[in-house]
């Protein structure tokens, strides 16, 4: 029986560990060159197979792929483009599978978030039903780390002790400065709908800072916030806020709303730290400086904690090993056996349990006030950014990143248009 190739594709917004889980990917496949043939990478994600423009990583030495492992980002580059149900675009997914019979692709790795997952579990189905079975793995990747089932996802731990060391720091500078200056600084993270980012932000208060964090699992109550902020200047003479870009109010009205829509249907947000400065300025006259974290939180590969790494690129080497076993529409998972000590072990989870669940912050994760985390919280997050994974720096001083060749092989199909 001919040995069959791979499909790699990374999706959606990119993250510190997302190559690692790349590395971990076409590693393991090499390993298994009797088993796996070549793995091809879809260029900027899953449009790179519609488009049949797939990446021949074969041209990759096998130093550059070692180095993905200390990379940030999307390697071969990612996209949000979320393929609709198969009821309104069939076409979408016929398509792949077509791309993936000329090729001779019989193993899909897809990298990303729920709706990746989503993708993965219905190519799943519909290839079974064309009569080319793929095996179709997900490789769980959110720095919102929300996807069900899996303890953490990749991409969470670096994110997270980025915007913990950040907010520490920040606050040290208005600190210093408060007697005459700022007293207020808000920090806007990430996390549309849960607020695993913005809990990490307010580990600050076990260092002497005082925090308010806006969670988007708590409905906002702006007195209720203004005054809390109040409260923390008169007695600390200054105060840190980490609010979620998800903060939002009870109709649901995101605090930080633009008006529009990004192609997975997601509201644009950005702009909720401005929001919540002005209001403290307005009600109580309090001097502000705010920042937006943004691209700086998810790219942050040179403060990346060891378990991150580690846990992107053994999610990448599972996903091999489990297609190689014959699993399919699955993914693999991060299992926590202890937080003291940290230890982990790799499960896995079906797919149809894990494509468009969201999973938020537990309430018993939340202050009872709404504004902190408790310490059953701290006990989640602590392990997951301790250790540290530094890339090696260049005489000048930079990180050492790599860049792939990304050399295309040649079409066999017509042109599609997206």
């Amino acid at each position: 029986m001919t040995k069959k190739n791979a499909f790699y594709a990374q999706s959606g917004g990119v993250t510190a560990v997302i190559n690692s889980s790349a590395c971990g990917v076409i590693e393991t496949c090499r390993k298994h060159s009797d088993k796996i043939g070549n793995v091809y990478a879809g260029k900027n994600g899953i449009i790179g197979a519609l488009t049949e423009q797939l990446i021949d990583t074969s041209k990759e030495s096998d130093e550059d792929i070692a180095a993905l492992k200390k990379t940030p980002s999307g390697g071969f580059g990612s996209c949000r483009f979320k393929l609709k149900s198969l009821e309104e675009n069939k076409r979408e997914y016929e398509r792949l599978i077509e791309i993936f019979k000329a090729h001779n692709i019989g193993y899909f790795f897809y990298n990303g978030g729920g709706d990746s997952a989503d993708t993965c579990y219905k190519v799943s189905q519909l290839s079974e039903k064309m009569g080319f079975p793929v095996q179709a793995i997900h490789v769980p990747k959110t720095v919102d780390n929300d996807l069900p089932i899996t303890d953490n996802c990749p991409g969470f731990g670096s994110v997270a002790k980025y915007i913990a060391v950040s907010t520490l720091e920040a606050s040290y500078d208005v600190r210093s400065m408060a007697a005459t200056s700022t007293k207020i600084f808000v920090i806007e993270v990430m996390g549309r709908h849960a607020g695993w980012i913005a809990a990490a932000g307010a580990l600050v208060e076990d260092y002497g800072i005082p925090v308010i964090t806006l969670f988007p699992e708590i409905e906002f109550d702006q007195k209720k916030f203004t005054d809390a902020v109040d409260a923390k200047v008169q007695e600390f003479g200054y105060c840190t806020i980490v609010v979620s870009e998800g903060a939002h109010y009870p109709d649901g009205t995101f605090l930080a709303e633009q008006g529009t829509r990004d192609s997975f249907g997601h509201a644009q947000l950005g702009g909720a730290a401005p929001v919540v400065a002005n209001m403290i300025k307005d009600a109580h006259g309090h001097k502000f400086h705010w920042a937006v974290a943004d691209y700086l939180q998810r790219a942050a590969r040179h403060l990346s904690p060891e378990s991150d790494v580690e846990q992107a690129y053994a999610l990448g080497k599972a996903a091999v090993e489990k297609a190689l076993e014959g699993k399919n529409s699955i993914m693999p998972t991060i299992v926590r056996e202890s937080s003291y000590p940290y230890k982990w072990s790799i499960g896995e989870a079906p797919l149809s349990e894990v494509a468009n669940v969201e999973k938020m912050m537990p309430m018993d994760f939340i202050s009872e006030d709404g504004f902190g985390i408790t310490a059953k919280c701290k006990e989640y997050l602590y392990p997951l950014i301790k250790g540290e994974s530094y890339p090696d720096y260049d005489d000048n001083g930079m990180p050492k990143y790599v860049t792939m060749k990304g050399i295309l092989i040649e079409k066999k199909l017509e042109e599609f248009e997206i």
